[in-house]
């Protein structure tokens, strides 16, 4: 009888047994920081517990807000819905069906201000998913933190401002490549001088294994796209030494249990070499410092409470794989934005993990573990190749620009999904243990009139102001978006004079054009 062969999702193939290869003499908290960032990880500091949330108003997300930091979640994690994302107000033609769908609306500051009426900026980290308009979203929170009389020295949180996974996976792009990488590197000019705890950009692979990605192409494709952040900044002139230190990332965490631990172990001892390469001297500039979501894609319409069990089990690999910040998705999501009993489930999953398995007491348990060990070798390996073809294309904005990333994830996407219509891929009560379906009689449903609401306050919005502040704002910022000027302290002027998030936008559109 044959043996059957298993492979990880990537592709690696699974031994029936591994035996002792190779001391690892690597410690956690010193160079590669393949074991761990800190020389101490959660014996010291837990990770942050992050949900989330976003949706309808400003309002109605604000309570949601209040609603998680009562629960005992560490951190706010803003969602937008699709027009914020893409540059457009709630009362423009493109944003119709749209508004407060997958996220909250912001159309101006006073949006921003309610969204976080009665939180204190300056004791909270607020995570922003946000791309195309990082520097406008970012802008609003800055304004807002100094009508609070806060220390901009002392804000934290972090802008995902990753544009180059919106054209190989997502999608909500605005400007050209090369006018968008300016303004991200203007984003790091900017906070490195006046928002020094703040991590300007969260290099996204999240999203990239959202659409279809193995585990080992997450993590090329993730850090390639982190090289060419790197090498943009320093042709600006910038110090790696300090930029570096204020780079986050954003991985998805799947299913394969030790595939995940293994990617996030390769990840950190990847980057760390990625740096030192481009001349990165401070520790603290070479570790990779990583938010993790559990697996959206993962979940099931079918059978939903199965969902409960796929989140826990993740969980538990993105805490044995040594993340920094952990968002852990509702069991009702495949369905519609999560309900507060679904989202109080994923926050006491990682309470659970946290104060009642243990892992938390030593650091990187798996270690020394001969497959855990092998498997890290491998992924590294195996990304190492695909990051090798990419710097020979001439890096990622050029494979991207190519078509190169998108066509490998779209076939890995293809795959998957043979697999599991062949049933060569087992979903439980998708394709076995298959069930009549299951209701659950609680989903979030997200009215269409909160556009009218929206629309109203840009009316009311548009007459309080003052209009010729605000085109004189916009205007000093067309003059500047001509010039090689940094961007961010014209956008936060317009911002200040309560221009909308489209008028700032198309001010920017105006010069760059659309892509």
């Amino acid at each position: 009888m044959t043996e059957k062969e298993i492979k990880t999702t990537s592709g690696i193939e699974i031994k029936p047994v591994y035996t002792f290869e190779k001391e690892n003499k690597e410690l956690p908290g010193q160079f590669p920081f393949t074991r761990g960032i800190q020389k101490d990880m959660y014996r010291g500091r837990l990770w942050t517990m992050r949900q989330y949330a976003g949706f309808s108003t400003a309002e109605e997300s604000n309570k949601r807000y209040h609603y998680l930091l009562a629960q005992g979640t560490m951190g706010l994690s803003v969602a937008f819905d699709l027009p914020t994302q893409i540059g457009y107000d709630s009362d423009h033609q493109m944003a119709e069906g749209e508004v407060g769908k997958v996220g909250v609306a912001i159309d101006s500051l006073k949006d921003m201000e309610i969204l976080f009426d009665g939180i204190e900026l300056q004791k909270i980290t607020t995570s922003m998913t946000i791309n195309a308009t990082a520097s406008i979203l970012l802008a609003m929170y800055i304004a807002l933190a100094k009508k609070q009389g806060a220390d901009l020295q002392q804000i934290s949180g972090t802008i995902q401002n990753d544009i180059l996974k919106e054209y190989a996976a997502r999608g909500t792009y605005i400007y050209p490549p090369k006018p968008s990488m300016r303004i991200i590197t203007d984003i790091f000019e900017y906070c490195s001088k006046e928002l020094p705890k703040w991590n300007t950009i969260s290099i996204s692979g999240y999203h990239i294994r959202e659409a279809g990605s193995t585990a080992v192409q997450e993590l090329a494709f993730t850090l390639s796209n982190g090289k060419a952040y790197l090498k943009a900044a320093l042709e600006k002139g910038l110090d790696i030494n300090v930029f570096a230190k204020r780079l986050s990332f954003f991985f998805n965490c799947h299913n394969n249990f030790f595939e995940e631990i293994a990617k996030f172990r390769a990840a950190r001892r990847m980057w760390a070499n990625i740096t030192k390469s481009l001349g990165a001297t401070d520790p603290k500039a070479m570790m990779l410092r990583f938010h993790t979501q559990t697996g959206g894609s993962t979940l099931t319409a079918q059978q939903p409470l199965n969902n409960v069990v796929r989140v826990s089990n993740q969980a538990l690999a993105a805490v044995l794989g040594g993340t920094q910040s952990l968002h852990t998705n509702g069991y009702d999501e495949a369905l519609s934005l999560p309900t507060e009993a679904a989202a109080k489930i994923a926050l006491r999953t990682q309470q659970i993990i946290a104060f009642e398995t243990g892992v938390t007491e030593t650091v990187d348990p798996l270690a020394g573990s001969y497959f855990v060990e092998e498997l890290t070798d491998q992924i590294e390996q195996a990304a190492n190749i695909y990051m090798d073809k990419i710097d020979v294309m001439g890096g990622s904005v050029t494979a991207i620009e190519n078509g190169y990333i998108q066509q490998e994830i779209a076939n890995s996407s293809y795959q998957y999904q043979k697999e599991i219509e062949n049933a060569e891929r087992i979903i439980v009560g998708v394709n076995k243990f298959v069930q009549e379906k299951e209701e659950l009689n609680d989903v979030l449903k997200i009215d269409d009139s909160i556009r009218q609401v929206q629309v109203q306050k840009l009316i009311n919005l548009r007459t309080e102001r003052n209009n010729e502040e605000v085109d004189k704002a916009l205007q000093q910022l067309k003059n500047a978006a001509k010039s090689d000027q940094n961007l961010m302290p014209f956008i936060l002027v317009a911002v200040e004079t309560y221009a909308t998030l489209g008028e700032i936008a198309d001010t920017m559109r105006e010069v760059f054009g659309e892509y």
